[in-house]
């Protein structure tokens, strides 16, 4: 498969397996409490039928004291413009300074999903299994 990326002057992103890693385009300075959308400096263009998932690496939150904001990111196929730059939503749980060229996220290329249909029904027939997150125990 190949991708078409705009790396707008800055690195390549570094691929490890499957995943590949999103690196900061500036120095960041965050004050705990604070959310903002850190630039990961690039754009792509995805091929039709796939989207990119966009998670922190596992190391991000220990050694940098952010999350991401929303959990997870979802890149669709078009969005794909040279302005289309990737982000990170991040929220900081202490106060961090993560210098430019860090590697705080990681992401994949996903095939999307047939199309579904959804049908309203008044019931669906089944048994209840106990709630929100029971397995029936």
């Amino acid at each position: 498969m190949i991708i078409k990326i705009n790396t707008h002057g800055n690195a390549m992103p570094e691929q490890h397996g499957d995943w590949i890693d999103l690196s900061i385009t500036e120095d960041v300075h965050m004050r705990t409490g604070e959310m903002k959308v850190i630039s990961l400096g690039v754009s792509m263009e995805l091929p039709v039928g796939y989207y990119a998932k966009v998670l922190p690496r596992s190391s991000t939150p220990k050694k940098w004291g952010i999350m991401m904001a929303n959990s997870c990111g979802i890149i669709d196929n078009k969005y794909c413009g040279d302005g289309d730059i990737w982000g990170f939503p991040a929220y900081a749980f202490r106060e961090t300074f993560i210098p430019k060229g860090t590697r705080i996220a990681q992401f994949c290329i996903v095939r999307k999903e047939e199309p579904v249909k959804l049908v309203q029904v008044e019931s669906l027939g089944n048994s209840d299994r106990g709630g929100f997150g029971s397995t029936g125990d």
